[in-house]
C-alpha cells in the first residue's frame, strides 16, 4: 500500500505511531543560554520587612492600620443612599420563605417541611422594635429616644458613630454595616420605626417637623 500525503508529513516530522518522547531529537543550542536568576519573592519581601523595621516604617506603618481601624469601628462608613425622610412612607413586610431543607425542633419534631412557605413570626415574637436613624442628627436622635426604652427598642444608626452615641446616653447603639438590615426592608429614609404586627412587620418613614413647625 503507498503511503498518502498524511502518513509521508508525520514520517517527516518524526511522529509516527511510537509515544511521542520516543522521538524527540536534539537540535542542539541556538543563541546564549543563562541560569534563572530570579531572586525568591519571600525573601525580598522579608528584606524589605526588615529594612522597614531598622528605619521605623514598619512601626509607622502598624500604628496607622491600628488607628484607622479604630476609627472604623468608632465611626462605620455610612450607609449610602439613605437621606432624611421628606413625607411619611408606611408598608408591611411579609418575613415569609420558601423552606429549602424540613424544619425539626429538638426532638427532631417535624416544624415545617421542605418546600413549604414559612413565615417565623407566626412562631415566635422579635424581643426588639427597631429605630433606624441618622445619628448625626440630633433631631432624629431625640425622635427615636422617644420610640422606646432600651429594653425594647433597638437604635439602629445609617450614619454617626455608635460608641460617642453610647458614652453620651448610656445606651446602647447598632449600626446597619453595609446597609444589609435597611436594604433588606426596603428603608429609604431616616427616622424610620420596624415593628412586629402579628404576622408581619409594620415599617414606617417619619418626616420630622422642620425647626418652628409643630406636628
Amino acid at each position: 500500500m503507498r503511503a498518502g500525503p498524511a502518513s509521508i508529513l508525520l514520517a517527516v516530522l518524526g511522529i509516527g505511531s511510537a509515544p511521542m518522547m520516543a522521538s524527540a531529537r536534539d537540535f542542539g543550542t541556538f543563541g546564549p543560554t543563562w541560569s534563572i536568576a530570579e531572586p525568591d519573592l519571600l525573601a525580598v519581601i522579608k528584606a524589605r520587612l526588615e529594612a522597614a523595621r531598622q528605619n521605623g516604617k514598619l512601626d509607622a506603618m502598624n500604628q496607622r492600620f491600628v488607628e484607622a481601624a479604630q476609627a472604623s469601628v468608632r465611626r462605620p462608613h455610612a450607609v449610602a443612599g439613605i437621606t432624611p425622610a421628606t413625607s411619611d412612607r408606611r408598608w408591611s413586610f411579609d418575613p415569609s420563605v420558601t423552606l429549602s431543607q424540613d424544619i425539626r425542633d429538638a426532638r427532631g419534631n417535624l416544624i415545617a417541611a421542605q418546600g413549604q412557605r414559612f413565615n417565623p413570626l407566626t412562631h415566635l415574637n422579635l424581643a426588639h422594635s427597631f429605630a433606624f436613624i441618622d445619628g448625626d442628627s440630633a433631631a432624629e436622635r431625640e425622635w427615636a429616644m422617644r420610640q422606646g426604652a432600651p429594653d425594647k427598642l433597638w437604635i439602629v444608626l445609617v450614619k454617626g458613630s455608635p460608641t460617642d452615641l453610647m458614652k453620651a446616653t448610656q445606651r446602647r447603639f447598632y449600626f446597619d454595616q453595609m446597609g444589609s438590615l435597611t436594604g433588606k426592608f426596603g428603608i429609604a429614609h431616616t427616622p424610620a420605626l420596624l415593628v412586629q404586627q402579628g404576622d408581619h412587620l409594620d415599617i414606617r418613614e417619619v418626616a420630622l417637623p422642620q425647626a418652628g413647625e409643630r406636628r
